[in-house]
Protein backbone atom coordinates (compact mmCIF):
# COMPACT_ATOMS: atom_id res chain seq x y z
CA UNK A 1 0.00 0.00 0.00
CA UNK A 2 1.20 3.54 -0.56
CA UNK A 3 3.02 5.10 2.39
CA UNK A 4 0.67 8.09 2.50
CA UNK A 5 -2.32 5.77 2.96
CA UNK A 6 -1.05 3.14 5.36
CA UNK A 7 2.12 2.78 7.40
CA UNK A 8 3.40 -0.77 7.40
CA UNK A 9 4.06 -3.73 5.18
CA UNK A 10 1.50 -4.58 2.49
CA UNK A 11 1.97 -8.30 3.28
CA UNK A 12 1.12 -7.74 6.92
CA UNK A 13 -1.90 -5.71 5.85
CA UNK A 14 -3.09 -8.52 3.60
CA UNK A 15 -2.57 -11.14 6.28
CA UNK A 16 -4.12 -9.33 9.23
CA UNK A 17 -6.70 -7.04 7.61
CA UNK A 18 -7.86 -9.00 4.62
CA UNK A 19 -7.46 -12.61 5.74
CA UNK A 20 -7.92 -12.59 9.52
CA UNK A 21 -9.85 -9.38 10.07
CA UNK A 22 -11.81 -9.72 6.85
CA UNK A 23 -12.94 -13.23 7.72
CA UNK A 24 -13.97 -12.14 11.22
CA UNK A 25 -15.79 -9.11 9.80
CA UNK A 26 -17.52 -11.23 7.14
CA UNK A 27 -18.76 -13.65 9.79
CA UNK A 28 -19.86 -10.77 12.03
CA UNK A 29 -21.87 -9.21 9.22
CA UNK A 30 -23.36 -12.59 8.39
CA UNK A 31 -24.31 -13.18 12.04
CA UNK A 32 -25.99 -9.77 12.25
CA UNK A 33 -28.03 -10.53 9.14
CA UNK A 34 -28.99 -14.01 10.34
CA UNK A 35 -30.33 -12.54 13.60
CA UNK A 36 -32.21 -9.82 11.66
CA UNK A 37 -30.26 -7.07 13.40
CA UNK A 38 -30.23 -3.56 11.89
CA UNK A 39 -27.29 -2.50 9.73
CA UNK A 40 -26.19 0.32 12.04
CA UNK A 41 -25.03 -2.21 14.64
CA UNK A 42 -22.39 -3.39 12.21
CA UNK A 43 -20.61 -0.02 12.43
CA UNK A 44 -20.33 -0.31 16.23
CA UNK A 45 -19.05 -3.88 16.15
CA UNK A 46 -16.49 -3.05 13.48
CA UNK A 47 -15.06 -0.28 15.70
CA UNK A 48 -14.17 -2.99 18.21
CA UNK A 49 -12.89 -5.42 15.59
CA UNK A 50 -10.71 -2.75 13.98
CA UNK A 51 -9.22 -2.08 17.42
CA UNK A 52 -8.45 -5.77 17.81
CA UNK A 53 -6.82 -5.90 14.37
CA UNK A 54 -4.84 -2.75 15.21
CA UNK A 55 -3.63 -4.46 18.39
CA UNK A 56 -2.49 -7.50 16.38
CA UNK A 57 -0.48 -5.19 14.12
CA UNK A 58 1.15 -3.75 17.23
CA UNK A 59 1.70 -6.97 19.18
CA UNK A 60 2.86 -9.22 16.35
CA UNK A 61 4.71 -6.87 14.00
CA UNK A 62 5.67 -3.89 16.17
CA UNK A 63 3.65 -1.36 14.21
CA UNK A 64 2.31 1.83 15.77
CA UNK A 65 -0.75 1.08 17.91
CA UNK A 66 -2.25 4.55 18.23
CA UNK A 67 -2.26 5.67 14.62
CA UNK A 68 -5.55 7.27 13.60
CA UNK A 69 -4.78 6.91 9.90
CA UNK A 70 -4.05 3.18 10.18
CA UNK A 71 -7.05 2.65 12.45
CA UNK A 72 -9.34 4.31 9.90
CA UNK A 73 -7.96 2.11 7.10
CA UNK A 74 -8.45 -0.96 9.30
CA UNK A 75 -11.98 0.18 10.16
CA UNK A 76 -12.86 0.79 6.51
CA UNK A 77 -11.59 -2.64 5.47
CA UNK A 78 -13.65 -4.24 8.27
CA UNK A 79 -16.75 -2.28 7.19
CA UNK A 80 -16.36 -3.45 3.59
CA UNK A 81 -15.99 -7.12 4.56
CA UNK A 82 -18.82 -7.00 7.11
CA UNK A 83 -21.06 -5.14 4.67
CA UNK A 84 -20.53 -7.79 2.01
CA UNK A 85 -21.27 -10.59 4.46
CA UNK A 86 -24.36 -8.77 5.72
CA UNK A 87 -25.78 -7.95 2.30
CA UNK A 88 -25.19 -11.35 0.69
CA UNK A 89 -26.76 -13.10 3.67
CA UNK A 90 -29.74 -10.72 3.74
CA UNK A 91 -30.41 -11.28 0.02
CA UNK A 92 -30.29 -15.04 0.54
CA UNK A 93 -32.67 -14.73 3.51
CA UNK A 94 -35.18 -12.65 1.61
CA UNK A 95 -35.33 -14.88 -1.46
CA UNK A 96 -35.47 -18.15 0.49
CA UNK A 97 -37.76 -17.22 3.39
CA UNK A 98 -40.09 -15.08 1.28
CA UNK A 99 -39.81 -16.93 -2.01
CA UNK A 100 -43.43 -16.16 -2.93
CA UNK A 101 -42.75 -12.40 -2.64
CA UNK A 102 -39.17 -11.87 -3.80
CA UNK A 103 -36.71 -13.17 -6.35
CA UNK A 104 -32.99 -12.61 -6.69
CA UNK A 105 -31.98 -9.64 -8.82
CA UNK A 106 -28.24 -10.23 -8.67
CA UNK A 107 -25.87 -11.06 -5.85
CA UNK A 108 -26.64 -7.89 -3.87
CA UNK A 109 -30.33 -7.26 -4.50
CA UNK A 110 -33.78 -8.76 -4.63
CA UNK A 111 -36.97 -7.60 -6.28
CA UNK A 112 -40.66 -8.31 -6.03
CA UNK A 113 -41.66 -11.48 -7.79
CA UNK A 114 -43.54 -10.85 -11.01
CA UNK A 115 -46.96 -12.47 -11.19
CA UNK A 116 -48.78 -13.61 -14.28
CA UNK A 117 -45.70 -14.60 -16.26
CA UNK A 118 -45.39 -17.72 -18.36
CA UNK A 119 -43.14 -19.26 -15.72
CA UNK A 120 -45.84 -18.89 -13.04
CA UNK A 121 -48.53 -20.33 -15.33
CA UNK A 122 -46.38 -23.34 -16.19
CA UNK A 123 -46.29 -22.47 -19.88
CA UNK A 124 -43.32 -21.95 -22.10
Amino acid sequence: MPGWLYEGSPWVFLLLNVVLGGAAAWLSGRALALKWRPLWQMFLYMLLLAGAVRFLHYALYGEVFLSLRNYMVDYLSMIIAAGLGYRLTRVKQMVTQYYWLYERAGPFAWRERRTGTAQDAGGS
